[in-house]
């Protein structure tokens, strides 16, 4: 019995110190893998009982206090990233807090706020208590009889050595080991601490680019910069890919040509693979590389200059336009896009289409609606990230030629949207559905591109990243597919010789990556360089961009 209990006990720690999240929803569900810091505490309670032959109830208490944070850490950690699109951020989460509890406090009667306050209380009492009996039981029982055991000695030296080799990066030994918690309280604490100190944001930010562009070359046009989701270079590396969206590319093709505009297209290297697109975007917005997470959190608290801040300084409007976007983002503060437009704004009222249930169609469509351009107009830089070629990719909203349609009650007919329902995504083969996204993605574009506008634009097409490695298969680039499309002949001739290409398939060497692509467009924008100063790339030199010449006096 004995026994039982000890193991019965360690097996709790394991299961509250590791759970997942449950299909994305609040609720969690245990883990079969091993909690590393279940492990930690384990030596640490076999090393104590080997030296002093038994654990004071202080430590049994204290340790608690700890399991119970890491336990709130990990719901957190675990949570946040499915529910609100990123994973927790203290510097911007912690002003959120009081604000969030006031505002929900305010739409309770007082005795439902009472019972919300003592039924979290209770809970937090019982996790403690719980958490406390479980590791008084393995201090009393589990430690003093592995000590005794080589089977459980051996055990022990086992786990240590998978942990360990997890932390490393051995593949096989993180399929076994769940990820820790500790690194998040970390990561945390060094991003409040760099975020308060001038010196050390000196030293893990590198500059930023000078933004001294006159965007002259734009002459007053509206910039609408896309990002579109998981927009991928495989699209064209798979010969599968490319075959089958063959048709929608050169449909798109000839929309452009038909409005009297030309494209121009590159490779650069996402900062991110699979997800993460927020890296992407403000890579390119503040020209920084940002593959390295951390580096991210930390510019959102500072107040480095951006493209935003650039086409404010020179007359545009921005826009920051986010579909997906349906909670609260404090974040959005760093940007300074003078109007932010999230998906509850758009009023949607068409069929939920998967969990993201705005088709970009409609999303598009819907902006122009909501912010028509008058006379008045002040030119216009729009930041819009789609979402409908987001994973799972399924479903694959219906297109609708009849774009005053998209914008009704019932956007589409019942029968597409129940062809679109029907379609049976294969987990094990992703990639037709990934391509289906990709196709309604071109056909969207082909039709938004034929519809009037009250004005010319210059349309910049982006990938944030690649699709997820099921799709890419392995070993796959970071680069994705960027395009131009512009009716200035002029602008064209200076993105040639920075190294785009004419049309839709973009050619190797990349451009670089993707942060470095923010200063070919600020290049490419500036009307006080000449052409010949926009010096070409060497031939297969694909991870350095063209250096400019001096401007011309």
């Amino acid at each position: 019995m004995t026994a039982f209990r000890a193991v019965a006990a360690l097996l709790f720690l394991n299961a509250v110190l590791g759970f997942q999240n449950w299909n994305a929803t609040p609720g969690i569900r245990p883990d079969w893998k091993l909690a590393p810091e279940l492990v930690l505490l384990w030596v640490v309670l076999l090393a104590v009982v080997k030296a002093v032959g038994t654990v004071s109830r202080g430590l049994v208490t204290g340790l608690a206090l700890v399991c119970l944070l890491l336990v709130i850490g990990r719901y957190v950690d675990v949570t946040a990233p499915v529910l609100f699109g990123r994973p927790v951020n203290l510097y911007w989460d912690l002003g959120q807090i009081p604000r969030f509890l006031a505002v929900t406090s305010q739409q309770l009667p007082a005795w439902q706020l009472g019972l919300a306050i003592l039924g979290v209380a209770l809970v937090a009492w019982a996790l403690f208590r719980a958490l406390h009996f479980a590791l008084t039981v393995a201090a009393r029982d589990a430690a003093p009889l592995a000590l005794r055991s080589r089977t459980a000695l051996g055990a022990t030296i086992v786990a240590v050595a998978v942990v360990l080799a997890s932390t490393t990066g051995v593949e096989a030994a993180r399929q076994l080991v769940a990820k820790p918690v500790t690194p998040t309280y970390l990561r945390q604490a060094d991003l409040l601490v760099s975020a308060f100190s001038p010196a050390r944001l000196a030293v893990t930010l590198p500059p930023s680019p000078a933004f001294d562009s006159d965007l002259g070359m734009l002459d007053g046009v509206d910039v609408k910069l896309l990002f579109l989701e998981s927009y991928g270079a495989t699209l064209f590396d798979n010969p599968a890919s490319r075959g089958r969206l063959a048709a929608p590319r050169e449909a798109l093709a000839q929309a452009i040509a038909s409005t009297g505009r030309q494209v121009v297209s590159a490779f650069v290297r996402s900062p991110t693979f699979g997800g993460a697109s927020d890296l992407a975007h403000l890579g390119l917005l503040s020209g920084m590389d940002l593959t390295d997470p951390f580096r991210h959190d930390l510019l959102l608290t500072t107040g480095r200059p951006t493209l935003v801040d650039l086409f404010r300084a020179h007359g545009y409007e921005t826009f920051g336009f986010y579909p997906a976007l349906s909670w609260h983002w404090p974040e959005a503060e760093f940007y300074r896009f003078d109007r932010l437009v999230d998906g509850p704004a758009l009023r949607y009222q068409g069929p939920h289409l998967g969990p993201w249930w705005i088709p970009d169609q409609y999303s598009i469509a819907r902006f122009d609606e909501l912010h028509p351009i008058g006379p008045g107009t002040p030119p216009r830089l729009l930041f819009f990230p789609t979402i409908s070629s987001h994973f799972p990719f399924w479903p694959v909203p219906p297109y609708q030629p009849d774009w005053s349609r998209v914008l009704s009650s019932q956007p589409f007919d019942e029968h597409d949207v129940a062809r679109a329902l029907a379609e049976k995504i294969a987990w094990a083969d992703l990639s037709p559905a990934y391509v289906r996204t990709i196709d309604y993605t071109y056909t969207w574009l082909a039709g938004y591109l034929r519809r009037p506008s009250p004005r010319d634009y210059l349309l910049v097409l982006i990938g944030d990243h690649q699709p997820v490695g099921s799709v890419t298969g392995p070993a796959a680039p970071w680069d994705v597919p960027v395009h131009v499309i512009t009716s200035d002949e002029q602008l064209l001739q200076r993105l040639t010789a920075l190294g785009f290409r004419p049309g839709l398939e973009p050619q190797r060497p990349i451009l670089g990556a993707m942060h470095e692509l923010t200063q070919v467009l600020l290049d490419a924008f500036d009307s006080r360089l000449p052409v010949a100063a926009l010096a070409r790339r060497p031939a297969g030199d694909g991870d350095r961009l063209p250096t400019r010449s001096a401007p011309a006096s």
